[in-house]
């Protein structure tokens, strides 16, 4: 059995979408909300012959993929993510590159010589990498038009994969990749009036009327930090409020702290500045549950009584004489 296995924001689902239109395969699927990663461990080894894994770290699924290469597995893995000390195996195809402005599709897009561009653009801008993805726009001739539709369509993919559990999410993420999957040209989504994005469309804008009045509670001259309440709305906003909050203030570092359902600790979502973005994984995986890459990481649980620690080490790294 052969199977996908990919992250439920729009990077994993779009780097997906690319490769199954290129190269179409039978597949049991794996995936989850955004910050479920460690999905390597779902896949039953015993009954699988090769498995492709997208936009998940591969240094948070080392001791699952070394079990799938030394049962003989062939594992292609794709992602821009810390990826820890790669293994040696002839099994093992990996396309991993962690530049600030790469994404796992950009990279599918780069293997697959552009078959399906249109999906990467929209992938890159639910990224928030908004340069690459003016740049690819620009290189295959969409007009601006067409451009901001697949900014919005990339927002509100990725936007859906965040939430504590599936219940949050309006849509599965593995239902989303199958509706999806029926439109090979994203830009005909919208016209057709069924299709998620409408759907998701909806879902945010009641979602964003609620965020936009929230004040940080922190500020300096390097960063700036929200809390969020523990509401599913939150939940569902919270990473796509980072990158709104990113690009107004592109000279400051960003943290949005979302209070679990324990009420006992917080997910954080940071945001390194856009004109310096390195440190978002450094930051974050100083703290046990947190990971992620250099412009965009984040924390799982973060206890109540390490909310001042992290602040302090946001505002700390990205002073000048830090950076």
């Amino acid at each position: 059995m052969h199977y996908d296995v990919f992250n439920g924001d729009a990077d994993g689902i779009i780097a997906l979408l690319q490769l199954r239109f290129s190269e179409p395969k039978e597949a049991a699927l794996i995936t989850g909300v955004k910050r479920d990663i460690k999905l390597l461990r779902r896949v039953d080894v015993d009954n699988a012959t090769s498995v492709t894994v997208l936009d998940i770290s591969m240094e948070k699924n080392l001791p699952e993929l070394g079990s799938l290469l030394k049962q003989g597995v062939s594992v292609f893995y794709c992602d821009h993510h810390r990826s820890g000390e790669l293994p040696q195996s002839d099994k093992l195809e990996a396309l991993i590159d962690l530049d600030a402005e790469v994404c796992t599709s950009l990279l599918i897009n780069q293997k697959l010589g552009g078959q399906y561009a249109k999906w990467a653009v929209a992938a890159a801008f639910g990224d928030n990498l908004f340069t690459p993805a003016h740049k690819l726009a620009k290189e295959i001739g969409l007009s601006d038009s067409e451009t901001e539709f697949l900014k919005e369509l990339g927002t509100l993919i990725n936007y859906n994969g965040y939430g504590a559990s599936l219940q949050d999410l309006h849509i599965e993420p593995e239902e989303l990749y199958q509706q999806l999957s029926k439109f090979e040209d994203p830009l005909t989504l919208l016209d057709d009036v069924a299709s998620p994005y409408h759907v998701l469309k909806k879902g945010y804008a009641l979602d964003h009327e609620k965020v936009v009045s929230i004040a940080p509670y922190y500020i300096d001259s390097q960063c700036k930090v929200f809390e969020l309440p523990c509401e599913a709305w939150a939940r569902r906003i919270s990473g796509v409020f980072g990158n709104e909050i990113a690009n107004q203030s592109p000279e400051l570092a960003h943290g949005v702290l979302t209070l679990n359902p324990n009420l006992q600790d917080y997910t954080v979502s940071v945001r390194a500045p856009l004109n310096n973005r390195i440190g978002a994984d450094e930051i974050c995986a100083s703290f046990p549950t947190g990971g992620g890459r250099r412009a965009a990481a984040g924390i799982n649980q973060l206890s109540k009584s390490d909310v001042d620690k992290f602040t302090q080490l946001l505002s700390d790294f990205y002073k000048p004489s830090n950076t």
